[in-house]
C-alpha cells in the first residue's frame, strides 16, 4: 500500500522526510549510522524493505553510511541524477521510490561499489545473533 505525501510527513522526522521524500542530503557526519557497527539489516525508513545488510557496510571515510552491495538489487532503482552540475547515479528504494543517496564506482572488492547512503533514510533491525551475544553480555 502507497502513503500519501501527508501520511509521509506525519509518520517520518523532519530530516526523514526532508531526505526520502525531496531527496535532501544530510550533513555529512550528523547521521546515526555513519559510525554505526551492530550486526543486523538496513531498511528502508519510509517501507522498512530490506536494502543492505551490516557485512556489506565499510567505512569510506565520506560520513555517511556506506555499503559495497544491496542485499537484494531489486530493492534498490537507480536513476540518472544531473543535478549540482554533476552527473551521478541516485539510488531509490524500488518499493516506495524514497530517495537513498548515490552509489559510485569507488568501493572496495569484490563489487567496487560505494553505495553512500543517507542515515535519514535508514532504519536498523539487530540481527538474531548480535540480539543473543548483547543479552548474554548484560547477564
Amino acid at each position: 500500500m502507497k502513503k500519501t505525501d501527508a501520511e509521509y510527513k506525519s509518520a517520518l522526522s523532519d530530516i526523514e522526510y526532508k531526505v526520502t521524500r525531496e531527496a535532501a542530503t544530510e550533513r555529512p557526519f550528523t547521521g546515526k549510522y555513519w559510525d554505526h557497527w551492530d550486526q543486523g539489516q538496513y531498511q528502508c525508513v519510509c517501507c522498512h524493505t530490506p536494502l543492505f545488510m551490516s557485512n556489506t557496510k565499510f567505512d569510506a571515510g565520506c560520513g555517511w553510511p556506506s555499503y559495497s552491495a544491496p542485499e537484494n538489487t531489486a530493492a534498490i532503482q537507480e536513476v540518472k541524477d544531473s543535478s549540482h552540475g554533476m552527473i551521478r547515479t541516485e539510488v531509490r528504494c524500488s518499493n516506495c521510490n524514497a530517495h537513498l543517496g548515490h552509489v559510485f564506482e569507488d568501493g572496495p572488492a569484490p563489487t567496487g561499489l560505494r553505495y553512500c547512503i543517507n542515515s535519514a533514510s535508514l532504519r536498523f533491525e539487530p540481527s538474531d545473533l548480535a540480539l543473543k551475544t548483547n543479552s548474554k553480555d548484560e547477564s
